[in-house]
């Protein structure tokens, strides 16, 4: 009960920062009740933060489940739609600056990871073995964890009017599909890019290393 009060508090959208007295009059209890349960604020905040985080997998496990024997692009698509819907709904670029405190925002980024970006790997991972991908799964998540955590906190959703979401499932469907339309009709979605001009255009380690000549 203290815990899922605290959250309510301490993660309501356009929260400003919120006392120990607030906590203790919203539960209708003294200070030294809560501190009964919990040694300080921050370990406080971990438990309400354990909290949201647990809603956040239970989303993306049912995402998961429903999407299950479905092509690879949609549930690519349906995990991020709901990873992207709940990180906004939690608040997790609000809370990814740990309200000043380091250890806070590192415990933030852990369970981010722990919860959104290793299902994300797998997911990438799993395609990978399918041979439905050919470009590496790490480069594929790497891309996409920078595009969610950007598109948190960008203005860009509320200027085209779209949620975060949306718009990540959008900039992966480029990565995964490319934004160039083929002039193939029967390939409407496919830039035609085979992995011989990928190789081409990807220069390899050897390469950088050679120096260039007068």
């Amino acid at each position: 009960m203290i815990a899922e009060a605290a959250g309510r508090l301490f993660f309501a959208p356009g929260s400003v920062r919120v006392s120990m007295d607030d906590l203790a009059r919203e539960l209708g209890m003294s200070k030294k009740t809560i501190y009964r349960h919990f040694p300080d604020k921050r370990s406080l905040l971990a438990a309400a933060l354990d909290r949201q985080f647990a809603a956040v997998e239970r989303t993306l496990a049912a995402a998961a489940e429903d999407t299950q024997g479905q092509p690879f692009g949609a549930r690519v698509q349906r995990f991020l739609l709901a990873a992207g819907s709940e990180l906004g709904r939690i608040g997790a670029a609000r809370l990814a600056t740990g309200r000043g405190d380091a250890v806070l925002r590192q415990y933030v980024e852990q369970c981010v990871d722990a919860v959104v970006y290793r299902r994300l790997d797998e997911l990438f991972r799993d395609g990978h073995r399918q041979g439905l991908l050919s470009a590496p799964p790490e480069l594929l998540s790497e891309i996409t964890r920078g595009a969610l955590e950007r598109l948190l906190t960008s203005q860009l959703p509320r200027e085209l009017d779209r949620t975060a979401a949306d718009l990540l499932r959008a900039g992966v469907d480029t990565v995964l599909y490319g934004a160039i339309r083929s002039a193939d009709p029967a390939h409407p979605g496919h830039s035609g890019i085979g992995d011989e001009q990928l190789r081409a255009v990807m220069p390899r380690a050897r390469d950088e290393e050679q120096e260039v000549g007068p």
